[in-house]
């Protein structure tokens, strides 16, 4: 393969992808089942912690990189077969509506929601309406950003391979 801008443009893309993939895998399977069997307390005072410490320079890469990664592979491959086109642009749609929308749409409103809520002064009544309002709703929205994630991914690394076919003429 060679060091064109088009295939760093897709490795770029499919490594952060897969790494944003991996991250919402991880809490899906590990991190919120984890934290899931805690008191109404310490599960959103962990959760509290865990949206403060996540909001990093790294990770507003590895999240938001992909869908502009995406922009910039659709311009890269804007001459290449339609099935690229269309593996690219099915990846960034699902990457777009799935994980970024919801993400702002969706679990920001709710971690905000988290974040104004004084935990320390919070009545145990408060404390469960609070759980039970944030914590369904937040893991059925984290559901969708791990399936298309993923989704987004494979569809990447068929668009990598394909790419990889077309270059060497297979």
């Amino acid at each position: 393969m060679d060091l064109t801008f088009e295939n760093i443009a897709i490795t770029a893309l499919v490594v952060l992808t897969g790494l944003s993939a991996g991250l919402c895998f991880t809490w899906s399977n590990a991190i919120t089942p984890g934290i899931g069997r805690m008191d109404d307390s310490d599960y959103l005072s962990a959760f509290q912690h865990m949206n403060r410490t996540i909001i990093n320079p790294l990770f507003i890469i590895i999240f938001f990189g992909p869908f502009f990664l995406s922009l910039i592979n659709l311009y890269a491959f804007r001459n290449a077969s339609n099935s690229l086109i269309w593996l690219l642009i099915l990846a960034t749609a699902f990457y777009f509506l799935g994980v970024v929308l919801v993400t702002i749409f969706g679990n920001v409103p709710l971690n905000e929601m988290l974040d104004k809520t004084n935990l320390t002064s919070a009545s145990i009544e408060e404390l469960r309406s609070l759980r039970e309002t944030f914590e369904v709703k937040w893991n059925r929205l984290h559901l969708i950003r791990t399936i298309t994630s993923s989704l987004s991914f494979v569809l990447l690394i068929i668009t990598l391979i394909e790419s990889i076919k077309q270059t060497i003429n297979l």
